[in-house]
Order: structure tokens, then sequence, then C-alpha cells
């Protein structure tokens, strides 16, 4: 085992088990997912070897060029699309992926309903929110989300819940709380499962003290780019 992989991994749990003893909240309510971008093979096999099962990728090519072989020797592998996904590529992510966390548009879902008609297989799906109204970013806005979960619950697409990416350099706690909010409003405490896609390496604490359910962690798991 990579020692370093190792102690990595043992600092990111004691900062989920020390958030949850203060929020309240059972730690194995926590996914935690290692968001394994830029990073290859050579450096997802330590945090394998230390017990960490759940891995992140923002490209679908990317994924599928790293993941086949790993999930060989790990079966147990449960993969995550945590970046923004073309409709041109939703069968090869619903081949892919066990989760979804940027569906954000009528013609994703489209695709990915026909996708998933196809394969044969419902992969959950969290709905993107623009939680920060942010032009360069994705996620559906604020206002259009009801209507989108709707669509959804149609197409027979599994709602995993609710993910957002606040805005940078600014205090992620609102816009955590209001993605607890909305997913309230919308009906998805009634959803199972259902969760909250909120956090990253430097603000993953309050994410949880605000009502996240999985975590995405790359920077503290892996150090710099690959």
């Amino acid at each position: 085992m990579n020692e370093n992989a190792s102690s990595l991994l043992g600092q990111v749990q004691a900062r989920i088990a020390k958030a949850c003893a203060i929020a309240r909240r059972d730690p194995a309510e926590i996914t935690l997912i290692a968001v394994s971008k830029t990073h290859g093979a050579d450096a997802i096999r330590p945090l394998l070897d230390a017990g960490q099962r759940v891995f992140g990728e923002n490209r679908v090519q990317e994924a599928a060029s790293k993941f086949p072989a790993l999930k060989e020797q790990f079966p147990d592998i449960s993969l995550h699309l945590v970046g923004q996904l073309q409709s041109n590529k939703a069968d090869e992510a619903v081949a892919l992926f066990d989760a979804i966390h940027s569906l954000d548009r009528p013609s994703l879902l489209t695709a990915l309903a026909k996708a998933m008609d196809k394969a044969r297989r419902r992969v959950p799906c969290f709905v993107q929110v623009n939680i920060g109204a942010e032009e360069q970013k994705g996620g559906c806005a604020i206002a259009d989300l009801p209507a989108l979960l709707e669509q959804a619950r149609g197409a027979d697409i599994p709602l995993a819940g609710l993910m957002c990416v606040p805005p940078a350099d600014i205090e992620p706690a609102p816009f955590f709380a209001l993605l607890d909010k909305l997913a309230r409003d919308n009906g998805l405490a009634d959803e199972q499962p259902w969760g909250r896609s909120m956090g990253m390496s430097g603000d993953f604490e309050t994410a949880i003290m605000l009502g996240a359910t999985h975590i995405r962690v790359g920077t503290a798991l892996f150090g710099g780019r690959g």
C-alpha cells in the first residue's frame, strides 16, 4: 500500500468525521468521490489499494482510457461523471459511468434517456444547478429547475439529487444552503436515492454542515494535477 495515499485518504476521512460530528451527522451518509481527472492509473491505484472505491472524472474519453482496466482488478469501483457532458457522448457515458452529476438541459436529458433505453441501464443523475448564475458555467438556471426535474421523472431517469459548483473566491455557504433548499422545495427528499453533490477539497466541511451527501475531492487526495 502506498503510505502517502493512505495518509492523504485518512486525513480527508478525519476531516469528514470532524465535520459530521459538529453537524451531528453520520459519516456513513457522506460519499467521498475521489476526483481523478488528469491523474493516470499509476496515481489512482494507490488510493484503490488504500480502500477508496468511488472516483470522479470530468471527461468521458479520459475515464474510458483509465477505468476499464482498473475495474478488471477492482470490480467494485463506482465511477461518477462530475464534468460537463455533451449530448453526443450520452451513449458512452451511460455505458461507462455509475452516476452522472451534470444533467443540466433538456437536450442532454433526451439524449441520456434514449441512451439508457438502448442500453437497458438506468444511471442515476444529479441535476446540476447554476447556483451562482454564472454565464461561463454549466448548470440549469434555478427558474428552470422544476421543469427539468419533471421532464426527468417523465423520461424515467433516476434522480440522484442536485449538484452545484459555487462561484470561486466567494463564501460558499449561502450557495450550499440554497442548493439544499432547492432539493427540499422540489421534492427530492422523497427520491430514493437522493442527495446533494456539493463541496470540494477547500470547502467540503462547510458543505457537509449544510447537507452535502456527495463531496468531490481531488487536490486533497492527489495533490496537484498529474
